[in-house]
C-alpha cells in the first residue's frame, strides 16, 4: 500500500464522513488490498474484498463519491477486517 491509498482509506475512515473521496481512488485501495472490482451494466460496480461484497454505481458526471457511498465503503472494510 502506498501512501495515496493511506491518505484515501483515512479519508474513508475520518468522521464526520467527507465528500472528497475520488471513486476510483476507492477502487484503486480495494485492488491494492486483494479485492477485485467487476463491471456490471452502466455505471454499477460491484466490488469484493475478502469474501464480502458491495455492490454500487460509480459517480456521474462527477468523479467524487457521494457521502452514502463513503460511509458504504467503510462498512465494506470493516466486515472485511481491514485495520490500518
Amino acid at each position: 500500500m502506498n501512501s495515496k491509498h493511506r491518505k484515501t482509506f483515512d479519508a474513508i475512515f475520518k468522521k464526520p464522513t467527507s465528500g472528497g473521496v475520488v471513486f476510483a481512488d476507492i477502487e484503486s485501495l480495494v485492488k491494492s488490498l486483494g479485492g477485485d472490482v467487476f463491471e456490471r451494466e452502466g455505471s454499477r460496480v460491484k466490488i469484493v474484498l475478502s469474501g464480502q461484497e458491495w455492490r454500487c454505481h460509480r459517480p456521474h458526471p462527477g468523479k467524487e463519491a457521494r457521502k452514502y457511498q463513503i460511509e458504504e465503503a467503510r462498512e465494506l472494510f470493516e466486515r472485511a477486517g481491514v485495520k490500518l
